[in-house]
């Protein structure tokens, strides 16, 4: 028998209500010596919770049981919303420890035991820890939709599609004789298996915008020492978070603050001023402005008047990197002089702003906006939001590849590249069953009958 398991699964105490859940065999068990009796399934019962060792009252609580498998976890459920006071929460759990079979649950273990118990696939569990997680709309939409298992779905659906072809294949050389099977149809499902890798391809493509959106766009503060950049990203984020000096090279590591522009995640990243410098410390933080300038989605060159281009050598930036990461130059202390006019076509845009008197901060916010928006929008299909997603849906349509390309080999051989692609994506929602395939030979030719 499995432990029971307990666990304040609301908000840190003091706080008004709290809420201890209970999963488990013994949870009917633990209610009666709380309690007395179990209340009717899916009915809130207000009640006084004793000490079973003393009858002392601890709380009067309203208890919701849960009958498995109908229940989060599918196993027997209950709540107890109590007073959310320090005391009365350590009590009751003190109690619930005395109990013969009982224990605190590990972390995330009650959503364990849902996956466990087939209450909810892997990319549904992510899917709930994303929307605990989630900062802004936008990732909330997202987690709600995945949480809700329309990720799962489409995985599932493409991974008995291609359980059907292989069901297909082994039937044509297993079961030749039988009428039920039809006659060839290796060549039609070839055609599919190539059609379903440019359907899931197409999925990955569409997915960096999900995966975007979930870790956040990475939008790098870039340019020379005492250009602005710290005080730039006051501006933004609206408070001081990185020291604004008159002295070159204060900021000498990199210094993150996460934005919520429009719904959308933006992480906003000051770096080092770049320069040629013999200070041990100033030359490991230019190194990882370089770094992070290079994994950005953006770049704000921050530039004072008369200051140092984008395209001078200590950018770091390679022309291969700048064609892929967009560029913007931020013309700052506006105040001080009128910048003189350049070509800003292409990914380069040029945004005076002043952070002596917010001139220009309201147009560089509404353009990150818009650029988050454009970047990371994800509309309505299920999208691939984790690497390890991506990296089972790679695998599968690399074994989808080499099935289809694999003409001159033995039907036997081609047909485990099949396998090979299913078993990808049921490593995605954790639902890998050997027994489909005969279920799908037996279902659709009447084998054996």
């Amino acid at each position: 028998m499995a432990d029971t398991i307990f666990a304040l699964s609301s908000g840190a105490v003091p706080s008004g209500v709290a809420v201890i859940r209970l999963s488990g065999e013994r949870v009917g068990e633990a209610l009666r010596l709380l309690t007395g009796s179990v209340p009717k399934p899916r009915r809130t019962a207000l009640r006084r919770l004793r000490a079973q060792e003393s009858g002392e009252v601890i709380d009067e609580a309203l208890v919701l049981f849960f009958k498995g498998p109908a229940s989060f976890t599918g196993e027997d459920v209950a709540e107890l919303q109590c007073h959310g006071g320090r005391a009365v929460v350590a009590r009751l759990l003190e109690v619930l420890s005395g109990i013969e079979g009982m224990r605190p649950a590990e972390p995330g273990e009650f959503t364990r035991r849902a996956f466990e118990n087939g209450r909810m696939d892997l990319t549904e569990v992510e899917g709930l820890s994303d929307l605990i997680a989630a900062e802004t709309e936008a990732q909330r939409r997202q987690a709600v939709r995945q949480m809700g298992g329309a990720l799962g779905q489409l995985y599932e659906g493409w991974r008995k599609r291609l359980i059907h072809m292989r069901a297909m294949v082994e039937a044509e050389f297993d079961f030749a004789d039988e009428e039920d099977v039809p006659g060839s149809v290796a060549d039609e499902v070839w055609v599919e298996a190539a059609a379903l890798a440019d359907e899931i391809e197409l999925h990955l493509e569409k997915s960096r915008s999900g995966e975007r959106l979930r870790t956040g766009l990475q939008v790098v503060l870039m340019g020379a020492p005492n250009a602005g950049k710290s005080s730039l990203l006051n501006a933004i984020a609206g408070r001081d978070i990185a020291i604004v000096t008159e002295e070159a090279g204060t900021t000498r590591d990199v210094i993150e603050t996460h934005l919520d522009l429009g719904g959308y995640p933006v992480t906003l990243v000051d770096t080092a001023g770049l320069r040629e410098t013999d200070g041990v410390v100033e030359r490991e933080g230019i190194r990882r402005a370089r770094e992070r300038g290079r994994g950005a989605d953006l770049v704000l060159w921050a530039m004072e008047p008369g200051g140092m281009p984008p395209d001078h050598v200590a950018a770091g930036l390679s022309d291969e990197i700048r064609a892929i990461v967009p560029l913007w130059i931020v013309n700052t202390k506006t105040d001080l002089e009128t910048p003189p006019e350049r070509d800003s076509s292409g990914t380069t845009h040029e945004i005076p702003c002043s952070t002596k008197n917010a001139s220009g901060t309201d147009l560089l916010l509404k353009r990150l906006s818009d650029f988050a928006e454009e970047t990371i929008a994800v509309g309505e299909a299920p999208l691939a939001t984790r690497q390890r997603h991506r990296h089972f849906l790679v695998e599968c349509c690399s074994a989808l590849r080499q099935g289809v390309s694999a003409a001159h080999l033995p039907g036997e051989l081609r047909a485990e590249e099949l396998r090979l692609a299913a078993d990808a994506l049921g490593r995605i929602t954790g639902r890998i069953d050997v027994e489909d395939l005969l279920d799908v030979i037996f279902r659709d030719f009447c084998i054996g009958k």
